[in-house]
C-alpha cells in the first residue's frame, strides 16, 4: 500500500501566514487540505506568532476564509507572551502592552495591570513591557517601549518575525520593531513564541497529539521551532521560504519534508536513498562536493531539490557552510514552485 506524507502521523501543527492564507486570501488548496484531515482522522491546530488577535476571531478569520477553525484549536504567542511575562514579574504588576486589544487581554488574564501609554494613568511606574504585531503601532508606541525598557523594565517579544506575508509582498513584522527598540536601548527582549518549542508543544498537549506533523513556511521560526521540540518538520512552498533557502538553511533549520503545497500531504513522498556520494530522490540524482551541487535532473522538478538537499546536508551534517552552495542541473528551467 502506497503510504502519504500525512499516514505517518496522527495530525498537523500549522502556521497561519504562508501556509493557510496571504493577506486576505486563502492559499489555492489550502482550506481544501485542512479540511480533509478530520475525514482522514486527523487534529489540526493551529501555532501562529501573530498576538494581535484573540484566537476566538483568528477561527472566525479562519472559518471566513473556508477553513474549518474553533478558537480551542487555536494557540498564539499572545498567550505565550502574558504566560512568560507572568513568570517574570509580581502579580499586579503595570505592563506597557505595546500591540493589539488581544494582547492587553492576555495580560490581564495573568492578574497583571495593562496600560498603552507610560504617561497614562500619570506616573505610573512601568514593571515591564510586552511588544507584540499590531497594524496600528507607530513611533510614538516604539518610543514608549523604548523609554520603558531604558528605565529598566523587563520587556518580553511575542515574537520576532522580520517579515508579514501580505497579498501584494513581503511587510515588516513584530521582530522589525522589536529590533527598532532594541537598537534604540542596546536590550535584549525575552521571546516568548516561535521558535521556541514550548508553543508546539503547548499545541500538541492540548490537542491530544502524540505524533504531530508541523507545517511551516518559515525556516527560522515553524521549522527551527519544530525541530526543537523534536517534532517532524515539513516546509511547504507558498510563503516566505523557497527551495533555495532550504538548501542554505542553517543545520537546526533543515525540514524534515519539502512540499509545494498543503495537498501535497496526501501523496506519497518519495524515499531519498543514499547511494555512496550520491542521493537520489525519484528521477533525479545530486551530489554535493564542499561547495556545490550537481544534480542529475530537472530544476523545476521538487525531487531535484530534495536531492539537492539530502546531499548537502549529508555533506555538512553538523556546520552550515559559510555561503549557499552553487547548484548546476542537466537541465536548467526556472523553478515556479515556489512563487
Amino acid at each position: 500500500m502506497t503510504k502519504r506524507l500525512i499516514d505517518g502521523y496522527d495530525g498537523v501543527l500549522a502556521d497561519l501566514d504562508g501556509v493557510v492564507y496571504t493577506g486576505p486570501r486563502a492559499i489555492d488548496g489550502a482550506t481544501e487540505a485542512l479540511e480533509r484531515l478530520a475525514k482522514e482522522g486527523k487534529r489540526l491546530a493551529y501555532v501562529t506568532n501573530n498576538a494581535s488577535r484573540s484566537s476566538e476571531q483568528v477561527a472566525a478569520h479562519l472559518r471566513e476564509l473556508g477553513a474549518p477553525a474553533i478558537a480551542e484549536q487555536v494557540f498564539g504567542s499572545a498567550l505565550a507572551g502574558a504566560e512568560l511575562l507572568a513568570g517574570q514579574v509580581a502579580e499586579g504588576s503595570t505592563v506597557l502592552v505595546v500591540g493589539s486589544e488581544a494582547l492587553a487581554n492576555a495580560v490581564r488574564a495573568q492578574g497583571l495591570v495593562a496600560v498603552h501609554s507610560a504617561a497614562h494613568p500619570p506616573d505610573a511606574v512601568i514593571d515591564a513591557v510586552i511588544q507584540g504585531f499590531s497594524p496600528e503601532l507607530g513611533w510614538k508606541d516604539l518610543a514608549e517601549a523604548a523609554y520603558a525598557v531604558g528605565a529598566g523594565a523587563v520587556w518580553v517579544a511575542t515574537n520576532t518575525d522580520m517579515s508579514l506575508p501580505q497579498e501584494r509582498g513581503f511587510a515588516p513584522g513584530n521582530g522589525t520593531f522589536v529590533a527598532a527598540v532594541a537598537a534604540a536601548t542596546s536590550k535584549t527582549p525575552l521571546v516568548a513564541g516561535k521558535p521556541g518549542a514550548a508553543l508546539f508543544e503547548t499545541a500538541a498537549r492540548h490537542s491530544a497529539l502524540a505524533r504531530p506533523l508541523v507545517v511551516g513556511d518559515r525556516l527560522d521560526t515553524d521549522i527551527l521551532g519544530g525541530n526543537r521540540a523534536e517534532m517532524d518538520t515539513v516546509l511547504v512552498l507558498t510563503g516566505v521560504d523557497s527551495v533555495h533557502s532550504a538548501l542554505a538553511a542553517h543545520v537546526d533549520q533543515r525540514p524534515d519534508f519539502l512540499i509545494g503545497s498543503l495537498a501535497e500531504l496526501y501523496e506519497e513522498y518519495p524515499t531519498i536513498k543514499p547511494d555512496g556520494v550520491s542521493y537520489s530522490c525519484g528521477e533525479a540524482v545530486a551530489t554535493a562536493t564542499a561547495t556545490m551541487v550537481t544534480v542529475s535532473g530537472r530544476e523545476d522538478h521538487l525531487d531535484s531539490w530534495r536531492a539537492a538537499c539530502a546531499a548537502w546536508w549529508a555533506m555538512h551534517p553538523k556546520v552550515t557552510p559559510s555561503a549557499a552552495p552553487e547548484v548546476s542541473f542537466t537541465v536548467a528551467l526556472s523553478f515556479t514552485v515556489d512563487e
